[in-house]
């Protein structure tokens, strides 16, 4: 039994653009981490928010100026996992739906994560707004690095040219298609036999035989 080779799989991400980026996540969420959990010397601190879009509003409400500035930064501090998460993995997670639903999820969850640990700290309080913007700000950094990153690291390799066939001209005397009756051509010629004319007085003679 002949065993055929398996078909090669596509191109994907190298084994070391993905350890450069868990690298570069990992040194990344230590320096978030730091910052999210530093103590602050403070004389007094606001109650935790658990209302969804509260803080947000309090931002708009002292002006356009104090909205962008927290709005921003709270888009940006998570929004290098939206380009790092999807390096990860040998494909980019999917397509482009499916790795943003993973890079999403991920960054939530990690976002989820450092506002509970900042609960901890007296200094610190928890912010349901905080977890919205930062995945807002990771869903968007996905959208805007998915296209180039796929361009970069899942280009394949070139097709190698392919190498001109020269046609040779059919030789003489031998024409393509097909016999006019619908069969194939016939090559070999026909060879026609010679048959003698039969004299009258041989005629009665060969008519008695047999």
């Amino acid at each position: 039994m002949q065993h055929h080779p398996a078909a090669p799989i596509g191109p994907g991400v190298s084994p070391r653009v993905r350890v450069a980026a868990l690298g570069l996540l990992a040194a990344y969420l230590l320096f978030v981490t730091w910052l999210a959990l530093r103590p602050l010397n403070v004389m007094w601190v606001s109650p935790a928010n658990v209302e969804p879009f509260a803080t947000i509003r309090a931002d708009f409400a002292r002006g356009p100026a104090e909205a962008a500035r927290t709005i921003g930064a709270g888009m940006l501090r998570m929004a290098p996992l939206g380009v790092l998460l999807p390096l990860l993995g040998r494909r980019l997670g999917g397509a482009r739906f499916a790795s943003l639903c993973r890079t999403v999820f991920a960054g939530g969850m990690i976002s989820l994560a450092l506002e509970f640990c900042q609960s901890l700290v007296p200094s610190r309080v928890a912010d349901v707004d905080s977890i919205i913007l930062n995945t807002l700000g990771v869903a968007v950094a996905h959208q805007l690095a998915y296209g180039r990153l796929r361009a970069l690291v899942l280009r394949g390799p070139r097709p190698s040219p392919r190498p001109s066939v020269r046609r040779l001209a059919p030789r003489h005397g031998h024409t393509r298609g097909a016999a006019p009756g619908g069969g194939p051509m016939r090559q070999a010629r026909r060879t026609r036999t010679w048959v003698p004319p039969i004299r009258a007085d041989e005629a009665p003679a060969l008519s008695g035989r047999g």
